[in-house]
Parts: C-alpha cells; structure tokens; sequence
C-alpha cells in the first residue's frame, strides 16, 4: 500500500470536487478524504494500491465538469505515520 498527500489548487471548492472525488476514489478502491482548506485548496489523502493510487492522483487534474485545476502538488507519506478509514469520504 502507499499513500499519498495532494493539495488541489484552483476553482475546486463550491464545484463538487470532493464528491466527484470520492465517487472515483471509490471506484479505484481508494482509502482515504478529501477535505476543504481555509485557503480555497483541497488537501486529499489517497491509500491503496501505488496504480490505483497513481490513476487517482492522475485523475484530480480533471476534477468535477465545474472546476479548473491550476496545480496538484504530491507528497508521499509512509502508511504506518497516518491513519486511514476503511473507505475513502470527504469533510
């Protein structure tokens, strides 16, 4: 399993970014969220298989019919540093 952290720049709040997200983190079996931040970002936390997670990670630069990614930036992050839900949800 890896894991990866990625902050979504651009129009990606108020488009239904997240819930597009979790929709395809589902369909990949993708661990993890997707959260809003104070700054207009998405901060998105993607576990599970590295080509699940490479598709997924891919994937966020489409978003929703309604947002316009400007940039994905992508951290690795041990598994064992972050706990991690059974299914993949936004908050």
């Amino acid at each position: 399993m890896v894991c990866k952290k990625c902050v979504v720049a651009g129009r990606v709040q108020g488009v239904f970014y997240r819930a597009t997200a979790a929709r395809r983190a589902q369909e990949l079996a993708i661990r993890g969220y997707a959260r809003n931040l104070a700054d207009g970002r998405v901060e998105v936390l993607a576990c599970g298989e590295d080509e699940a997670v490479q598709t997924f990670v891919s994937w966020l630069w489409t978003g929703s019919s309604a947002s316009k990614v400007k940039s994905v930036d992508v951290t690795d992050v041990p598994p064992d540093s972050v706990q991690v839900a059974a299914s993949f949800h936004t908050a």
